[in-house]
């Protein structure tokens, strides 16, 4: 191939070769993202996802040997929380939006911030239909269940999938 060339100046579609990290729509939406920090949604929870190891994809649930051991698919939230609301860690709980509700083990644990609740993206395989045996036997809970498909980010248009404000209690 020959020796390497530098090509990243070439590609920048800006005539002065420097990125824009900060572009005019980011900076004009700022107001309006700092006016959230300190909100405090319904009960005070707001849920956002995570990604596990042994599940970056769908499909590796229907993979015995990525789901043998303990359950992953597990809702995270801090010890201070979890006794707030009467959550027992390994037992189940109900999570709950106006969209819609799941249930899921709890795992209290203090590498979640207090007031922010964690379940992994890419479950819920117990919907009609599925055809994937093992990930049913494993199915975990859907997230995106939650979430109101009407509310989308201003900015980039997408639909906001973190940050739900969510309602907990025992299932």
């Amino acid at each position: 191939l020959g020796p390497l060339e530098p090509r990243l100046p070439g590609l920048l579609p800006w005539d002065d070769g420097r990125v824009r990290l900060a572009p005019p729509e980011l900076l004009a939406d700022v107001p309006r993202l700092a006016a959230t920090l300190d909100a405090v949604p319904n009960g005070g929870m707001v849920l956002i996802g995570r990604r596990l190891l042994r599940s970056n994809n769908s499909w590796m649930h229907n993979l015995p040997l990525l789901v043998r051991g303990r359950e992953q698919c597990t809702l995270q939230v801090h010890p201070d929380d979890a006794a707030r609301h009467g959550l027992t860690d390994g037992e189940r709980a109900r999570v709950w939006t106006a969209r819609g509700a799941v249930e899921l083990p709890v795992e209290a644990t203090d590498s979640i911030r207090p007031g922010v609740v964690s379940i992994p993206h890419g479950w819920g395989h117990d919907a009609p239909g599925a055809r994937l045996g093992v990930a049913a036997a494993h199915a975990g809970a859907n997230s995106n269940r939650l979430a109101d498909t009407a509310t989308l980010d201003p900015l980039s248009g997408n639909a906001v999938l973190c940050g739900i404000p969510v309602e907990l209690a025992p299932a």
